[in-house]
Order: structure tokens, then C-alpha cells, then sequence
């Protein structure tokens, strides 16, 4: 029989946000696979370092940030290939995803290549857009308010429609797209409620209010606007 890939989330950042579940897995790990940017650090593996058994074997994905998508792709076919052969032998695969797997992130590559061949089971984590909530002390949604999350590379027409329609709104990958997001919203009128964060949950985290934010952000931050009145009102 195969052995079954687990996808497991980790949450943001912080290590005291990983599920019981997701520790309990990645402690009894055999086979531990995780993404990482090519020539540098996994920041999966650093959030999980401390419960990644010593006798675990580590495949390591080496994922290059580009806007060409050729050579990700590539990454993970090698990475599910490697993975496969695991699996294939009877053993168990963790794979390791920050935040949530399936929301953005990175386990969905994988999925998609493996699901069809192999047992697969996901452990959900903390997502990035609850945490950077929580840490604003900023309630998202209440009653049949709509939430919508949009990614900040769209181009600007979309992000204008979407802006006019949103309740509560959540402008991720901001990254180098700061400058321009906040010009849109600006002009949409929303700037003075609008809050940026960035790297929620880690030591480095900044919560401010957009207008104050820098122009040179990194790519884990966020913009949260709440349109609607106090849902506690």
C-alpha cells in the first residue's frame, strides 16, 4: 500500500499558532516535505524547525519567485516527483504549508499533481488574512455583510470594481503594489479606514494605518477596510 500525503497548514508565521493536529504529524514525521525560495530559507520549515524530528528525511522544494511561472512549475513537478517516490515505498509525507493550504498556498501545487495517485489528507491552519485581523483588533464581518479578498497584482479596472462592491475588503500580496493600491483607494474614498499589516504574528510585525504605511512593503502584508458600521453596534 502507499503511504499518504498530509498537507498540513502552520499559520502565519508565530509557532504557537500550529494546530495540536498539525504538531502531532509533523513530530511522527518520517518524511518531511516543505517549499522554499531558491537560494535561500524555507520559511515553512523555520515556523515547524522545532518539531521536526532529527531521523526525518527532508525534501526540500526549491521555488524561484518570478513572474514567469515556468520555473515554479518545474520546482514542483521535481518536488512531487521526489515526493511520489516516498509515498510509492509506503511512506508517510508532511508537507508543510504556511497559513492555510488551501487558501494561496503552496500545498495546491502539489495536490493537484499527487491527488490522483495517492491518499492525501489536509490539516487547515490559521490563515494569514484571520491573523492579520485579530492582530488589528478589526472584525471583519457581521450579519450578511460580504467579505471579499483580492489579490494586489490584479489590474487596476478590476480592483476598482471589486472595491466599489465590497463591505469588508482584503487587499493581499501587496508587496511592491503598495504604492498603487493605495493610490486606488485613495481615489475610492477609503484611505482614512483602511489598515496595514505586515509580517502578522512575527517579531518584525507593523500594524498601521495605510496612509502611514511605507511605499517599499514586503510581500507578506495586507490591507483590511471594514466599509460597514461597528458589527458590535
Amino acid at each position: 500500500m502507499s503511504g499518504t500525503l498530509f498537507g498540513v497548514g502552520l499559520g502565519p508565521g508565530d509557532p504557537g499558532l500550529i494546530t495540536r493536529r498539525a504538531a502531532a504529524l509533523i513530530e511522527n514525521a518520517s518524511v518531511v516535505a516543505y517549499p522554499s525560495l531558491a537560494g535561500g530559507d524555507s520559511f515553512a520549515r523555520a515556523i515547524a524547525a522545532d518539531l521536526i524530528p532529527p531521523t526525518a528525511r527532508e525534501i526540500r522544494m526549491d521555488v524561484p519567485m518570478s513572474r514567469d511561472r515556468a520555473p515554479a512549475q518545474a520546482a514542483y513537478d521535481a518536488g512531487a516527483e521526489e515526493i511520489s517516490e516516498a509515498l510509492e515505498n509506503g511512506q508517510d509525507v508532511v508537507c508543510l504549508c504556511e497559513g492555510d493550504p488551501f487558501f494561496y498556498g503552496s500545498f495546491m501545487y502539489l495536490f493537484a499533481r499527487l491527488r490522483s495517485r495517492f491518499p492525501v489528507k489536509v490539516v487547515p491552519g490559521v490563515t494569514s488574512l484571520t491573523a492579520c485581523a485579530a492582530r488589528a483588533a478589526l472584525p471583519l464581518t457581521a450579519r450578511n455583510e460580504v467579505l471579499t479578498v483580492l489579490p494586489g497584482p490584479l489590474p487596476d479596472a478590476d480592483l476598482r470594481d471589486h472595491i466599489a462592491r465590497a463591505d469588508t475588503l482584503i487587499l493581499m500580496k501587496v508587496g511592491r503594489h503598495l504604492a498603487r493600491l493605495r493610490a486606488l483607494l485613495t481615489d475610492a474614498g477609503l484611505l482614512p479606514m483602511a489598515t496595514y499589516v505586515e509580517r502578522a504574528t512575527l517579531g518584525a510585525e507593523r500594524v498601521l494605518p495605510l496612509s502611514e504605511a511605507p511605499d517599499d512593503a514586503p510581500y507578506f502584508s495586507m490591507i483590511l477596510i471594514a466599509k460597514g458600521a461597528d458589527p458590535w453596534l
